[in-house]
């Protein structure tokens, strides 16, 4: 199984590259994790945001390859602690598909997004900033990744 993460946002300050790739490159070959950036729309005084989701949103979807279980970050998903992540994390391996994580903008994911995934996982009731999304998923997927295969990191 191969984990994909989709963010919007391709601006993103140092700090926030390096924290989700010290995480990233930590995961074993068996279970790489990649990281695809979509460019996100121009925001300004007069932004026609509706038209700037839908469009972020085409990008996200076709930057997810065929057949894979996608799996939308939102505010109103359901919590998992990091128990159930690992969980779900053995169970998105025994359903044999690749998985993409898919994480909008500033005002959210394009309502077709959320409409193809098949599951909504929110990380937490307060809204978030997306570039501090990134290393959160990034971390999280390590740290159950570390419960499933008894690994010490999840004991931190």
């Amino acid at each position: 199984m191969r984990i994909q993460i989709v963010a919007v946002g391709t601006k993103m300050p140092a700090w926030v590259a390096q924290g989700t790739d010290e995480f990233i490159r930590r995961f074993p070959s068996d279970l790489p994790v990649a990281f695809t950036e979509i460019v996100a729309g121009k925001r300004g005084k007069n932004a026609d945001i509706p038209r700037i989701l839908q469009k972020e949103g085409e990008q996200m979807l076709a930057a997810v390859p065929k057949g894979n279980r996608i799996v939308t970050l939102e505010v109103t998903g359901k919590s998992w602690d990091t128990p159930t992540l690992a969980t779900q994390l053995e169970s998105w391996k025994m359903d044999g598909r690749d998985v993409s994580l898919l994480i909008g903008g500033p005002e959210g994911l394009a309502p077709d997004c959320i409409a193809a995934s098949e599951q909504k996982w929110s990380l937490s009731a307060l809204t978030l900033p997306h570039p501090l999304v990134r290393i959160i998923v990034a971390e999280s997927l390590y740290r159950a990744w570390s419960v499933t295969q008894n690994h010490p990191y999840h004991r931190e």
